[in-house]
């Protein structure tokens, strides 16, 4: 009775071990690998190098004429000390100053009142006497021009007077006309008024608080991506700037600029512009070129599913095993890019491989260097399925696993243009410019995405003309 019940329980044994073996050794296989877990304290943004823009500028005569009216009008002079140089002397602006260019130089035409007292005689017995004359007239002045601490510096001559009403003096409350005796002394009145101008040209055209205003809104960060929560930054470092040039009435100078540059992922960073860190230096000559380096921002969702198409309909086999990928999902751990590949067929689950992401600059396609195979997977698969670990299999699965982005190229240099094209970071400021094609610079991970940094070159102009 014993022996019947003992024979049956092998029986019984033997048969649950000859289903497993059957189940073991059927062609599909189900498992489970351990999921290597994303690094959650990699940094979402990232310096590149530094970058230079050149910005040739060019103020327009009109634009001088502008702000030179603006800060001259009404009574512009007035000395009422007659004792240093025994002379009053008040100039009120009657009309605009017309500003043009004449052989390299500034000439300004201002049409301007003169009254002016003198006193003359001697002290002695308090024998002396004082006059009062009036002018009304325009005055043509040439100016040398030069920059000097970004401030426009003139040296200005008078030429010569017109007079739109003869010269007069005051005797008896009655205007007597002087022209015949005033013309030859009139040096006393061309220093005073040429200095007055000289000044108020350097007042009125100080370029270093423009300079520093536009320098302001391009720091300022904006959206480059909303789909991909990218924001684009740029930290000023030093300002150089070359001495100026009049010429076909236009001040033209050379600016260049040397900053950093930031893409960031996720929440819009704060703006940290500080006007006092920035170095201004004055260079003799500033080089023509600008690099600039961009940004080419693929969220990890976006990535696995590009990657996911790349494996429709394809299946990978190994003599009469074969698996198809149903699913590609990517994220980042210890800077590597951690590939998971559900799949069915031969084997049911997932496998997990790791690669260093890089760039091909022929296809603009992100690639995988080094792939492997996870090691938590890898011990699976060499009790369970050791024909995938074949290096044929893993490169016809590596050359899947890429994708182009030549589509987030496109869009970065598409974002780029409208800050190119007439662009105006504030009233009577304009910035145009152009970019050549990206070049590949390096790849780096975050916590949501992969950033492919291109370095572009070209060229960017300012003008100022026409502001408040």
């Amino acid at each position: 009775m014993r022996i019947k019940m003992v024979s049956k329980n092998l029986s019984f044994l033997l048969l649950i071990i000859l289903l497993y073996l059957v189940s073991s050794c059927s062609s599909t296989n189900k498992f489970e690998a351990l999921k290597p877990e994303p690094s959650d304290n990699l940094p979402v943004a990232y310096k590149t190098t530094t970058s230079f823009l050149s910005m040739p500028m060019e103020i327009s005569l009109k634009e001088i004429e502008n702000q030179l009216n603006k800060s001259l009008s009404g009574l512009i002079y007035e000395d009422s000390d007659i004792t240093d140089d025994k002379t009053e002397m008040k100039i009120w602006k009657t009309a605009s100053i017309k500003i043009s260019e004449k052989e390299g130089k500034i000439e300004s035409i201002l049409p301007l009142k003169i009254w002016a007292k003198f006193k003359y005689g001697t002290e002695f017995l308090g024998l002396n006497d004082t006059r009062e004359i009036e002018l009304n007239g325009t005055i043509t002045l040439l100016s040398d021009a030069k920059l000097s601490n970004w401030k426009m510096n003139t040296t200005s001559t008078i030429e010569k007077f017109e007079w739109t009403e003869s010269p007069s003096i005051l005797i008896a409350g009655k205007k007597v006309p002087i022209t015949y005796i005033i013309n030859p002394t009139l040096s006393i009145f061309k220093s005073k008024v040429a200095k007055k101008i000289d000044d108020a040209i350097e007042q009125s055209c100080d370029f270093k608080p423009y300079v520093i205003q536009v320098l302001e809104k391009m720091s300022t960060p904006f959206q480059t991506s909303e789909n991909y929560e990218t924001w684009f930054k740029l930290i000023p470092l030093e300002m150089y700037v070359t001495d100026a040039v009049l010429q076909k009435n236009k001040i033209a100078m050379s600016l260049g600029l040397k900053c950093s540059m930031q893409t960031m992922v996720g929440q819009e960073p704060k703006n940290t512009f500080n006007k006092d860190l920035i170095l201004f230096k004055s260079m003799s000559k500033v080089p023509n070129k600008t690099t600039a380096t961009v940004a080419a921002i693929s969220t990890f969702e976006s990535a696995s599913r590009i990657i996911t198409k790349n494996f429709q309909g394809k299946e990978f086999a190994s003599g009469t095993r074969k698996i198809v990928v149903q699913k590609v999902a990517l994220w980042a751990k210890d800077s590597k890019m951690i590939i998971e590949l559900s799949m069915t067929g031969s084997l049911n689950g997932s496998i997990y491989l790791s690669g260093i992401p890089n760039y091909n600059a022929v296809t603009k396609e992100i690639y995988f260097e080094n792939m492997d195979y996870v090691l938590n997977t890898k011990g699976i698969l060499t009790r369970t399925a050791n024909w995938l670990l074949e290096g044929l299999i893993l490169k016809k699965i590596q050359a899947n696993c890429r994708y182009s982005i030549k589509e987030n190229l496109e869009e970065a240099k598409k974002n780029m243009i409208p800050y190119l094209t007439n662009y105006s970071p504030m009233k009577g400021v304009f910035v145009n410019g152009t970019l050549t094609d990206f070049e590949f610079e390096k790849v780096e991970l975050t916590n949501k995405a992969i950033i492919a940094f291109i370095t572009t070159t070209g060229t960017i102009n300012v003008s100022i003309d026409g502001m408040e």
